[in-house]
C-alpha cells in the first residue's frame, strides 16, 4: 500500500510530511542492512575477501549453494555423461531394433539438452561380429558356455556386463544400462545421483510378493525385503565403479536362480531382473525410482515427461480404435511379428482414437527405417 493509502485508510487529516519520513527511513535501513548483507557473504569485504560475494558465485542471486548441494544436486551447470549399453544378440529379431534405436540415441544426443548421453557401446554378446560393426559401436564378448543359459538367452546379459566392463576403455563416469526395444523420445539427462543409480520401477516386480524365494539369496540378516528395489536391470544409470562391483552378482545371482526349479518357475521371463534387483540389496545398493524414466505403449497412454518408449509388448486395435489386447487386432505393431527380418518401411499408421504413445512409436520406427540405409536387407 503507497502513501496516499495509507493516509487515507487512517482517515486523519496530517500532511504529507510524515509519509516522506517514513520512505526516507525505509530507504536508509534498505541500504544498510544490504551493506551488512553484502558483507557477510563476501567473508568479510574487502579486496582480500574469501567466498567470492554474490557476483563471484554466480549460481546463486543471495547465497552461494554450498560445494556439497552442488556435487549431490544432480550437477546443474557441469556435464555428468553416462555410457549407454546396449546388449544385444546377432539375430535379426535383435539387429533391427538396435538399429532404430540407435538412431534415436544419436538424434536426441546431437540436441543441446542431450550433452549427458555420452559414448554408445552394443555390448554383442554372440562371440563373433555381425553386420552391424560399421553402423554402431560394438564390443564382441562371449556368450555362455553351451547350454548353461537353460535357452533364456537373456541370462547372456549379467555376464556380457562383466566381461565388458573388465575389458572395455570406458571414459564416462556413468552407465546407462539400456535395451534394443527402447527409443528415446527426448534427450536424456544423468539421472543419477552420484552413488544413488536412478532406475524405473516395474509394476510386474514385485519383491515383497516372493519374500519367501528371495530370501534365498537374499537372507533376512541382511536387512527387510523392501530393500529389494522394484526393478530390473535397465532402463539404470548407474556409477561404474558399483556396476563394476554388483555385475558379477547379478551374473552369479541369476545362475543360481534359474538352476532352482522352484525360482524359475515363480519369475519366468523376468528372472535376470529380480536377480539385478537383488544383486544391488546385497551391495546395499538401492536406486531413485524414476516412473518418468519410459513408458509401456498400450497401457501407457500418454508420453507425459518420459524420456524412453518401451515397446515390449504388443499393440492391437479395432478400425475403431479400442485395444484388443490379448486378441490380434485389425491393426497391430508387434516386434514380434518382425522376428526372422525387419518390418517394413512405412509402417500404416494406427486407426482413429488410438493412443498418441501408440502411434508416437510407429512414426519414430517409420521414420528411422526411412533413413537407415539398406533396410530392407535386414542387416
Amino acid at each position: 500500500m503507497n502513501a496516499p493509502a495509507r493516509k487515507g485508510a487512517a482517515g486523519g487529516g496530517r500532511g504529507p510530511v510524515p509519509a516522506l519520513l517514513l520512505v526516507a527511513a525505509g530507504v536508509l535501513a534498505f541500504l544498510i542492512s544490504y551493506s551488512v548483507l553484502a558483507t557477510v557473504l563476501r567473508g568479510g569485504g574487502g579486496a582480500g575477501g574469501g567466498g567470492g560475494g554474490i557476483v563471484a558465485g554466480g549460481r546463486d542471486p543471495v547465497v552461494r549453494m554450498p560445494g556439497w548441494m552442488r556435487k549431490a544436486g544432480g550437477g546443474r551447470g557441469r556435464r555428468r555423461p553416462f555410457h549407454v549399453a546396449l546388449t544385444a544378440t546377432d539375430a535379426a529379431y535383435s539387429r533391427w531394433q538396435c538399429r532404430v534405436m540407435y538412431y534415436w540415441y544419436k538424434r536426441m544426443q546431437a540436441r543441446p539438452e542431450g550433452a549427458d548421453m555420452g559414448g554408445f557401446t552394443r555390448v554383442l554378446h554372440s562371440g563373433k561380429p555381425d553386420g552391424l560393426m560399421d553402423e554402431i559401436p560394438t564390443f564382441v564378448v562371449d556368450p555362455l558356455p553351451a547350454g548353461k543359459d537353460r535357452g533364456y538367452v537373456v541370462l547372456n546379459r549379467p555376464w556380457a556386463f562383466v566381461q565388458w566392463l573388465e575389458k572395455a576403455k570406458i571414459e564416462e563416469e556413468y552407465i546407462l544400462m539400456a535395451e534394443p526395444d527402447h527409443i528415446f523420445v527426448k534427450p536424456l539427462p544423468n539421472l543419477a545421483y552420484d552413488n544413488d543409480p536412478a532406475a524405473f520401477p516395474f509394476f510386474y516386480i514385485t519383491p515383497s510378493e516372493h519374500e519367501k524365494i528371495i530370501r534365498k539369496y537374499y537372507p533376512k540378516e541382511r536387512g527387510p525385503i523392501t530393500n529389494v528395489d522394484p526393478i530390473g536391470n535397465s532402463p539404470v544409470i548407474i556409477k561404474k565403479t558399483l556396476l563394476e562391483k554388483i555385475a558379477p552378482t547379478w551374473m552369479n545371482v541369476s545362475l543360481q536362480m534359474k538352476e532352482d526349479q522352484e525360482t524359475d518357475k515363480a519369475f519366468g521371463w523376468v528372472l535376470e531382473m529380480y536377480a539385478y534387483a537383488v544383486a544391488s540389496a546385497l551391495h546395499g545398493v538401492q536406486h531413485i525410482l524414476r516412473k518418468d524414466f519410459m513408458i509401456q505403449p498400450p497401457f501407457d497412454k500418454k508420453l507425459g515427461n518420459t524420456f524412453i518408449i518401451h515397446f515390449t509388448y504388443g499393440c492391437d486395435y479395432s478400425l475403431k480404435g479400442v485395444l484388443t489386447y490379448g486378441i490380434i487386432g485389425e491393426w497391430r505393431f508387434d516386434k514380434r511379428s518382425y522376428q526372422d527380418r525387419p518390418p517394413p518401411r512405412n509402417l500404416t499408421l494406427p486407426p482413429p482414437g488410438v493412443p498418441e504413445s501408440v502411434v508416437t512409436l510407429v512414426k519414430m520406427v517409420n521414420e528411422a527405417t526411412a533413413n537407415l540405409p539398406r533396410w530392407d536387407e535386414g542387416l
